[in-house]
């Protein structure tokens, strides 16, 4: 494929990104195809031109744990560029493509284009904020409080209403949030019970602010 199409404006906004994005090697995945394994040593840069990514840690019984889901026009894989193994791991949660740019194309980019290092330095801050207030959640919110952090998060606005257009399921919430599955199916209950919220076809409408706590 060439690589003049992930110039599309649709796809990739940043200019800078579309420039980078034109030095990778354009690759497609399945869904469910795992192209990150934490522990692995390699240092390619993954720009993301369509499908979606989701970033986690998974123990030897299975046991996940998600750090965020990445779409269109983001990329994952530039804390490899201090060579230390992948912090975690990446799938693709829907056929995805990628500009895969390895770590000698990013580093000569960098070299060239300063500003770019200025965009790295400050996705790398946004990720760091975004990872201490995960942590916050963890240690300062019960699951309740967790949960209805992360639908307001992930809710955009849809006239009078929030909707996750992200098609999520019960263990999909409890793997971001830390919890299990049966207690995530217990607060959504309650909260469509109490009209907060309407699920459907893995779709989440959030009708009204969910109360701080239950």
């Amino acid at each position: 494929m060439s690589n003049s199409l992930i110039a599309a404006p649709e796809i990739l906004q940043n200019e800078l990104i579309v420039a980078i994005a034109q030095k990778g090697d354009i690759r497609h995945f399945p869904a469910k195809a795992i192209i990150i394994h934490e522990g692995d040593v390699s240092d390619s840069l993954y720009i993301i031109l369509s499908g979606k990514i989701k970033i986690f840690s998974a123990n030897q019984a299975g046991k996940e744990v998600v750090f965020n889901v990445h779409g269109a026009g983001d990329y994952i894989g530039e804390m490899s560029l201090d060579g230390q193994p992948r912090s975690a791991s990446a799938i693709t949660l829907e056929p995805t493509s990628c500009s895969v740019v390895s770590g000698n194309q990013l580093r000569e980019f960098i070299s060239l284009h300063p500003d770019f290092a200025t965009h790295l330095i400050f996705k790398l801050i946004r990720r760091a904020r975004v990872a201490s207030d995960n942590l916050k959640s963890l240690a300062l919110l019960d699951v309740y409080g967790r949960i209805a952090r992360l639908l307001l998060e992930l809710a955009e606005p849809e006239g009078d209403v929030l909707v996750i257009k992200q098609k999520l399921t019960h263990q999909d919430i409890a793997d971001r949030v830390g919890s299990s599955r049966e207690m995530v199916t217990r607060i959504l209950k309650d909260l469509s019970t109490g009209g907060y919220l309407s699920m459907q076809e893995k779709h989440i409408t959030v009708h009204k602010k969910p109360p701080a706590a239950w």
